[in-house]
């Protein structure tokens, strides 16, 4: 049995690279990145892999730049991309939202990266992970430990902030 709050688990918070809105025909869903969202997404993989954090679980919205950033993050970290999971729920969630999606993990999973869009992440983080955001930019990150046994005890400023980063930080 384990003890209460005997484990952490981590997540680490990514919204999507910078999209274009050079088509107005394309629905928002399938608005593609830009070319700055296709150099971000990588350099901010390059400083995951440094790191040497490896998700039990990568979840992201399928909405074409969250998947796109998805996709290159997971290059760059070793995650081959058919083991991303996408999830309809993270296009458009709210803060609670989130907490929904992230109530359904196993909780064997330690480690959970979540690509999804603003507002709702900035309002997750602000809520949850304990960090007071204006905004998380574009392609920006989040990571937070939460001493928890089970994804559903999350609850507000339960987060301890490990880290914070976007494509803009000096490194």
């Amino acid at each position: 049995m384990v003890e209460k709050y005997g484990t952490v688990k981590k997540l680490i918070v990514i919204r999507h690279g910078k999209s274009t809105w050079d088509n107005l025909q394309l629905r928002d869903f399938d608005r593609p990145l830009n070319e700055r969202g296709r150099q971000d997404a990588p350099k901010i993989g390059q400083r995951l892999a440094s790191l040497s954090l490896m998700p039990d679980k990568f979840i992201s919205s399928p909405a074409k730049r969250a998947i796109s950033t998805a996709f290159a993050i997971g290059e760059e970290i070793g995650f081959h991309k058919d083991e991303i999971h996408q999830d309809i729920n993270l296009y458009g969630a709210t803060a609670s939202d989130l907490l929904k999606v992230l109530a359904n993990l196993d909780d064997t999973e330690k480690l959970v990266f979540l690509v999804g869009h603003n507002p709702g992440l900035t309002d997750f983080i602000n809520s949850y992970m304990g960090y007071p955001l204006q905004i998380l930019p574009t392609c920006g990150i989040c990571c937070a430990d939460f001493k928890i046994n089970s994804w559903s005890e999350i609850f507000q400023n339960n987060g301890t902030l490990i880290f914070f980063d976007s494509p803009r930080s000096q490194k």
